[in-house]
């Protein structure tokens, strides 16, 4: 048992659930920042002076222009988890603000399309670490019965931010020169510069800290966050239990490489990375970066389109708000299976009302993206942030989130740079195709992903029914004797709505959809 630190005086004017709702907040800045980042280019790439300025630039340089930046997020992204781990959660907060907003100001004073180029990437690399650094950091800090509302919230903030540089592109739009595109670019140096001088008043992650052998420092926080008082007995509770984990991990002796991760967590790894790419392949980038496109394909011509994409954008808002009452709830199995469906739907209409070409057309196809829009903003959208951090352990979580978010980020990339030419080479297709992805999500969702609600980060080996020792056995065993070993049976963790854990039953496992094919016990023969 962890022996108890004594922490030094709080110098917080705010405690508990103001403190944590704070830094939830302000935290979320972060997200905001790489939403309006995505949303800003969907409204500039079709103003007049924007279009002249660099040449009317066809359909694989705007791609380029708006893709790229993905580029640098996959790089920082990858690297966020060893970066997290050195410099803390903080750290790489401020580092990631302080880097968006010089290739902002790169973006804003460009001088053509290579300085465009140039300044995408640099935000990108800021992006990468902001994205992957968030949801770690508050996963850590949030309590396991609102560790999913808040990450919810987070996304809204998200959201938020999209929508904020769609109406100021809207807005900007009826500005008679360059600055109608400049303005919204330059708006992303003063949202990075209050996000780097705030992360240098927040605390640290105090499951980080106690993982750097900061004890005192750590314990005060979770103190900060359960109200002050050095005697509570949650505080303490939780900071023993992340110590005993902490120590547990140090007593195996196992290296905290990519390499062990991957042997002891690819499962974990794998669920992690596909959530993030199914985000993606369900095709919220078709619309999010390419929505004025979409909205002139279906009829809206100009500065109509923009405003079409604003009035979305708002409905896109308001829809990521009952997942802050539903996650914690409902779980969050029930949320991406029902928002997969609608999505499929809506998709699928999306492309036949293209395809008709009915005078009707252009406002139906608004409704569908609405409709679109809406669900994945309920579902799909803020769930894959709030995933892969909650099922990785403390000591691998930073690594495990990097992946996955850069799983993200490379499908970002594909779909942000193709679509422009599949609008034009399959037109209303793509819509459908899309859909496609999204009852392949449905399929992936209902037979391979655990229940997380309501479980402590610390118990998450349980809802996988197994502990590490048990895992790291498996996957080696797996290696040895090319699948046919003794394993833990899942089918409870992973097709359970409560996904707890269940009973520990073993079974003969044949290749990774062996866990479908239980035997049944003993016990069960008999009866």
């Amino acid at each position: 048992m962890a022996d108890l630190p004594i922490p030094a005086p709080s110098s917080r004017k705010l405690l508990g659930q103001q403190l944590l709702i704070s830094i939830s907040i302000f935290a979320s800045l972060g997200v905001f920042l790489f939403g309006y980042d995505q949303g800003v280019m969907s409204g500039i790439i079709t103003g007049p002076h924007f279009r002249k300025y660099f040449g009317n630039p066809d359909a694989v340089s705007i791609g380029t222009m708006v893709a790229v930046l993905e580029i640098g997020a996959f790089i920082t992204s990858a690297a966020a988890g060893r970066i997290g781990d050195i410099v803390g959660r903080k750290g790489t907060l401020f580092a990631g603000a302080i880097v968006f907003t010089v290739g902002g100001a790169v973006q804003t004073f460009t001088t053509g399309f290579s300085t465009m180029i140039v300044g995408r990437v640099i935000s990108g690399f800021g992006v990468g670490l902001l994205s992957t650094i968030v949801p770690i950091y508050q996963s850590e800090i949030s309590p396991p019965d609102h560790r999913g509302s808040l990450a919810c919230m987070e996304f809204t903030m998200n959201i938020a931010g999209y929508s904020s540089s769609v109406w100021m592109d809207y807005f900007c739009s009826f500005i008679d020169s360059d600055l109608s595109w400049r303005v919204p670019l330059f708006m992303q140096c003063v949202i990075g510069a209050i996000l780097a001088a705030g992360a240098l008043l927040i605390p640290e992650s105090p499951r980080w800290c106690i993982d750097t052998d900061k004890d005192a420092e750590g314990f005060r926080i979770l103190v900060d966050l359960h109200g002050g008082n050095p005697d509570n007995d949650t505080a303490i509770a939780e900071f023993k239990e992340i110590k005993d984990r902490v120590m547990e991990e140090r007593a195996s002796g196992v290296a905290r490489s990519y390499y062990e991760m991957w042997k002891r967590y690819k499962r974990r790894v794998l669920l992690a990375m596909s959530s993030q790419a199914f985000a993606q392949l369900n095709g919220i980038n078709v619309i999010s970066y390419y929505a004025p496109r979409v909205f002139e394909e279906a009829g809206w011509i100009g500065r109509d389109a923009i405003l079409m994409t604003g009035i979305n954008s708002l409905i896109y808002i308001l829809s990521t708000i009952p997942p802050w009452y539903l996650v914690d709830r409902w779980g969050r199995r029930p949320i991406l299976l029902s928002g997969a469906v609608i999505m499929a739907i809506s998709l699928t209409a999306t492309g036949w009302w293209m395809y008709i070409d009915v005078p009707r057309t252009p406002n139906a196809v608004v409704i569908c993206v609405i409709i679109y829009n809406a669900a994945f903003g309920y579902s799909w959208g803020p769930l894959p942030w709030l995933y892969p951090p909650e099922i990785m352990p403390l000591t691998i979580r930073a690594k495990g989130v990097s992946l996955s978010t850069s799983t993200n980020w490379a499908f970002n990339f594909l779909v942000g740079e193709v679509t422009p030419e599949l609008q034009e080479l399959i037109t209303w297709r793509l819509y459908p195709m899309h859909g496609f992805f999204c009852v392949c999500s449905f399929i992936l969702v209902y037979f391979l992903y655990p229940e997380t609600k309501g479980v402590p980060l610390e118990e998450m080996d349980f809802v996988f029914g197994e502990d590490e020792r048990e895992e790291r056995e498996e996957n080696a065993d797996d290696d040895d004797d090319d699948g046919e070993d003794e394993v833990v049976d899942e089918n409870t963790s992973l097709l359970s709505a409560s996904g707890n854990g269940g009973s520990r039953k073993t079974h003969r496992k044949k290749g990774w959809f062996g866990i479908f094919k239980r035997r049944p016990t003993s016990g069960e023969q008999l009866a």
